[in-house]
């Protein structure tokens, strides 16, 4: 475990949530809001701290699409590209981003303020 990463917003963290397993998806939600990801520290310090298995809360993280193991920027933007978005420009919304930002979609610019991810249908399609 990293010694210097400093526990004390996570402390908080699973104090407001009484360090209750049931609560694991909140806490991930939470820890993810302020760091912007979920920092590979983490697992081992909330496995200890709510007796869990890091695999277990490891499996939790990956298995719900909207944590991410990797910095996100300030302000994500996300571009459906599912098959009536496709259709509809999608593809080439997405690239104008990517020209303008200079990423690919997952990337996130060096100044840390954008990420462009590249969505599966996320149920708009009417709009």
């Amino acid at each position: 475990m990293n010694n210097s990463f400093d526990f004390c917003v996570v402390d908080e963290i699973l104090s407001s949530y009484k360090c209750s397993q049931q609560a694991i998806i909140a806490i991930l939600q939470d820890i993810q809001e302020h760091y912007r990801y979920l920092p590979e520290e983490v697992f081992p310090y909330l496995a200890s701290k709510l007796g869990m298995t890091e695999a277990g809360i490891y499996s939790i993280a990956t298995f719900y699409e909207n944590f991410s193991l990797e910095p996100k920027g300030k302000y994500v933007i996300g571009v459906c590209l599912g098959t009536a978005c496709y259709v509809k420009g999608a593809q080439q919304i997405i690239d104008k981003f990517c020209e303008i930002l200079g990423i690919r979609p997952g990337e996130t610019t060096a100044d840390g303020m954008f990420t462009i991810d590249a969505l599966r249908c996320i149920g708009a399609c009417g709009i």
